[in-house]
């Protein structure tokens, strides 16, 4: 590995997040949950979109012809890009008003799992759902502080999904035909680590990469949940991580600036930036909403 973080857009970002590449146009899409907005990222010219949202949003993913499926606080929506229009698919939390949509990504049938979380990180009420290509949605568990990175093994036979408040990230067993969750087990646990375990990516070797809030770096776990490595970033708190590029071996970062004091940003001045840092092994590539 070489650590060699770049900045490649000094975005000051409030609470940047979400990353995804898009293979096809060979452009990264990620959000800023508290601006709020979607960014287009190319790497040959830099920033090429820039879609302002009404409601904080936490997630947003390629879809078909153009679109982009989205959570935000509302709940789940579509994104026409050429326009702009925003059309609504469902509002399962609207009795609750202190949750929000936080991270969420498209498993390789084509589903998009979303997940809420208290917005003020305090109490269980985030839940995980999934939403069909043909807009059913189920809710399929409960119980969470702070929902964030979510990603599949090569083997597409265990979804990881993290909850950072308890410092924890699951492994479910996973059916990708029917997209049933089984039996969930502890994956990593940083006990005594410093910082909450956000964002996460899984590349083509099946180990787990997770950008660690208030850490100052990504982990990279074994298979087995032991660490592997781990790589410095320059900014106190990383957010999330996706492989990219034309072969799936630049890992992007996303970052946030949000409440951090005054020594913290002297410490770290590119809170909120948008980091790469090239890999030796590549990443999965991703799919869009509907397959």
């Amino acid at each position: 590995m070489k650590a060699d973080v770049r900045v490649i857009q000094a975005a000051n970002a409030i609470l940047g997040e979400g990353p995804t590449w898009d293979p096809v146009e060979g452009v990264l899409y990620w959000v800023d949950i508290k601006r709020p907005a979607i960014f287009r990222w190319d790497p040959r010219v830099g920033q090429t979109g820039h879609w302002p949202m009404p409601n904080p949003i936490g997630c947003a993913s390629k879809a078909e012809r153009g679109r982009m499926v989205f959570a935000d606080s509302a709940g789940f929506g579509m994104l026409e890009l050429h326009t702009g229009e925003i059309s609504r698919i469902a509002c399962p939390e609207g009795d609750q008003p202190q949750n929000r949509f936080n991270d969420g990504k498209v498993d390789r049938a084509g589903r998009f799992w979303a997940a809420t979380m208290d917005d003020k990180c305090k109490r269980p009420t985030g839940s995980l759902y999934r939403l069909d290509s043909d807009f059913s949605l189920q809710r399929v568990a409960t119980g969470f502080i702070c929902s964030n990175g979510l990603g599949w093994s090569p083997d597409n036979r265990t979804m990881y999904f993290t909850d950072s408040m308890v410092r924890t990230i699951w492994a479910y067993d996973f059916d990708l035909r029917s997209g049933e969750l089984g039996p969930r087990r502890i994956f990593a646990r940083l006990r005594d680590q410093v910082g909450l375990p956000d964002g996460l990516t899984v590349d083509s070797e099946g180990f787990v990469w997770s950008a660690i809030w208030d850490g100052w770096r990504l982990i990279r776990f074994a298979p087995n949940g032991t660490i592997d490595r781990e790589v410095r970033i320059p900014v106190r708190r990383p957010t999330s991580c996706m492989f990219g590029g034309a072969d799936l071996k630049t890992i992007y970062i996303t970052s946030a600036c949000l409440e951090l004091t005054r020594p913290s940003l002297k410490e770290g001045p590119l809170a909120g930036a948008l980091f790469s840092l090239e890999a030796e092994i590549p990443g999965l590539p991703e799919t869009c909403f509907g397959g």
